[in-house]
């Protein structure tokens, strides 16, 4: 296998024309249960912590106190390919089905109320819903393609207004999120395709207005390292365990992190990068024994999910990512995804090896360390809230359902 050199070692912070490049702390001085703040010379609170050597953790409710899917025969309730939910606030849920092409709301009790949208290109009619934010007075911004646009409604269901971007997204947007003021933060990936596995994708986090319309570009990042073999040269797809980057934007906040270093860059409202979470974590290396793991899960779930008839040797693109000309990172990546709470807390998912499963990464808005959260059996969490985790799972039969459980911290007591 070929090992490619990761560049955690090293943060670089584009803001617009502007590169501000944080300063190193040595993870020794920095005391296991007492986070570490300074403040550069550019004025960004920079807080590191050691969460591995703390036993903090969060937990979770032994049942969901809100479902809403489990039963068949009301069309209502069925759900067929979710991808956007929110928590309102009187405690009724909004949901958004892309086969169904519909906005539900739900009462906190989980009782039908009401639904808005449809299939169709007319105003407040969705070509293909992927996402939703609950913004002030609960009024909802649901995404939707081609191209990128925001389908407004209020809560009662009425259609207000369509938000189309300017420059237009053809394809939807890769991260990001709307903030309170109705900005909505876009991830764009650069078009220009390289295919040479060391050169990283571009991506541009956007800002644009309520209205649309480019404020400017608030960073750049590093994507994954595309490539093809000579096996299948019109297949591109990234290293084994190589890292991507990821944005989240919800109330005030702006969270985004490498995936390759152990940190989160956050900024406010205003678009102004203010604070850097940090954390302590000993570079994971990658090993042949890690490699060799994650083919042969590869090939188990392959395998179930063909029902026994899997031949990789007639599939070329399946046989190039089992293949040894595949790079492989030399580390596995600090970080899968970035999530900001509703509460404004930011919740980091950790990138597992083969056969692992890891949980979460929870960090006040201020920096400091939280709390550990394991993985809830089945859960695609969608939202996080002060007191609340709010998701979607699937049975033994494969019918998905809207679940919501109890989030305790470790300075609150049930």
């Amino acid at each position: 296998m070929t090992l490619l050199t990761g560049t955690r070692r090293k943060w670089q912070y584009f803001l617009v024309a502007a590169v501000v490049v944080a300063p190193g702390l040595n993870p020794t001085e920095v005391e296991a249960h007492a986070p570490q703040s300074v403040v550069d010379s550019a004025g960004i609170s920079i807080v590191t912590s050691d969460p591995f050597g703390s036993d903090r953790g969060c937990t979770v409710g032994d049942e969901p106190f809100f479902t809403v899917g489990d039963a068949l025969g009301d069309e209502r309730y069925e759900f067929y390919t979710l991808r956007g939910m929110a928590r309102l606030s009187d405690g009724s849920v909004a949901i958004i089905d892309r086969r169904d092409k519909r906005v539900r709301i739900f009462s906190e009790a989980g009782e039908f109320l009401r639904s808005m949208g449809g299939e169709g290109e007319g105003p407040g009619e969705f070509r293909n819903p992927l996402s939703m934010w609950a913004l002030p007075g609960d009024t909802l911004w649901v995404g939707d393609y081609r191209p990128q646009r925001f389908h407004v409604f209020s809560p009662d269901g009425e259609f207000i207004r369509v938000v189309t971007l300017d420059p237009f997204y053809l394809n939807p947007s890769r991260g990001g999120g709307v903030l309170l003021n109705g900005t909505s933060i876009n991830l764009r990936e650069d078009l220009e395709k390289e295919t040479d596995f060391g050169t990283p994708q571009t991506l541009f986090v956007e800002a644009h207005g309520p209205d649309g319309v480019l404020s400017g570009t608030l960073l750049t990042l590093s994507g994954r390292r595309m490539g093809s073999v000579e096996s299948a040269p019109h297949f591109r797809f990234a290293p084994l365990f190589d890292a991507g980057s990821d944005v989240d934007a919800d109330g005030t906040t702006i969270a985004v992190t490498s995936g390759r270093d152990p940190g989160v860059r956050v900024l406010d409202e205003q678009l102004r990068l203010h604070r850097i979470i940090r954390w302590i974590e000993e570079d994971r290396e990658v090993t042949r024994a890690d490699v060799r793991a994650w083919r042969e899960e590869y090939v188990r779930q392959q395998r179930e999910r063909d029902l026994g008839d899997f031949a990789e040797t007639l599939r070329p693109q399946t046989a190039a990512l089992l293949s040894d000309e595949r790079p492989v990172a030399d580390v596995f990546p600090a970080a899968s995804s970035v999530t900001v709470g509703r509460d404004g807390r930011i919740w980091v998912r950790r990138y597992p090896r083969p056969r692992e499963t890891t949980g979460w990464l929870a960090f006040e808005p201020e920096g400091d360390f939280l709390c550990h959260l394991d993985p809830v059996q089945g859960l695609q969490v969608y939202e996080f809230g002060s007191d609340y985790i709010l998701g979607s799972r699937r049975d033994a039969l494969d019918i998905e359902s809207v679940v919501m459980y109890e989030l305790i911290s470790p300075n609150q007591s049930r």
